[in-house]
């Protein structure tokens, strides 16, 4: 068990690559942190990973609520050893359509609110003075711009800068940050980036996602267990020595 009696938050763990990486955190040992804004599915998570794991409503727009998630843990857990920061949201329009609203929305979740939660955390580990492990979720979208994802690849891009000032700057504190880039995943997540594409770019329900699985040179979309070896290794102390790095795990689709 690589992970075992660690404390690990994971937020947005309800479904999707969170769920997976909960999964495997708690199967290698950790004590897992089911952070997310639906708290149902939450709960029903922490339940099935058994007495490892708890849930926490979380909602990573409000710093009431990511100060609220760090204290709750502390109480209930003793301490924070990793944080998986992955909560996020997506939209997509083209450039001339782009919103405001949608702008500041996708920020709110993918760039501020995972800043402000990796510092919350990075506080309590200053303060427990152990070090720990912050692993940022990016994507290859913030690689590269895209013609109809343009906020989204920003605000991504936005996580794999932070990730490097934060890495540099709390590495002194044994604080490792890093960040995971995956590529398309095939979660329900992507049931409904297959749908805007088929709106704006005029194509059967199932086709771009048919489309991009086939283009991945490893053959497939990812599936959420793929994300979870990466994750792991990243918790442990083999990545002691890594430093505001952001790793694509996406079949070859990026190559850095």
């Amino acid at each position: 068990m690589r992970l075992k009696d660690k404390v690990a938050i994971i937020t947005g763990a309800a479904s999707g690559i969170g769920r997976a990486i909960a999964e495997r955190y708690t199967a290698e040992g950790a004590r897992v942190v089911i952070a997310d804004l639906n708290v149902k599915s939450a709960e029903e998570v922490a339940q099935q990973l058994g007495n490892r794991a708890f849930s926490a409503e979380f909602n990573v727009t409000s710093q009431e609520s990511i100060d609220r998630l760090v204290a709750t843990v502390v109480e209930k857990a003793g301490r924070i050893d990793i944080l998986v920061n992955n909560a996020g949201i997506f939209a997509m329009a083209p450039i001339v359509e782009v919103t405001r609203d949608q702008w500041h929305k996708l920020f709110a979740v993918n760039a501020e609110g995972k800043f402000f939660t990796m510092q919350a955390v990075a506080k309590q580990m200053i303060k427990q003075g152990h070090g720990g492990k912050i692993i940022n979720l990016a994507s290859q979208a913030g690689r590269r711009g895209e013609a109809l994802v343009s906020v989204y690849c920003a605000s991504k891009a936005v996580v794999i800068s932070i990730t490097q000032s934060a890495g540099l700057a709390l590495i002194k504190n044994g604080i490792n940050v890093n960040a995971i880039a995956p590529g398309v995943v095939d979660t329900p997540f992507w049931e409904f980036v297959d749908r805007e594409f088929a709106r704006y770019e005029n194509r059967p329900i199932g086709e771009t996602k048919r489309m991009v699985g086939a283009a991945v040179p490893y053959g497939r979309m990812a599936n959420p267990q793929d994300l979870t070896g990466m994750a792991v290794f990243l918790a442990t102390e083999d990545a002691d020595y890594i430093v505001g790095q952001t790793y694509g795990v996406d079949g070859g689709n990026w190559l850095a």
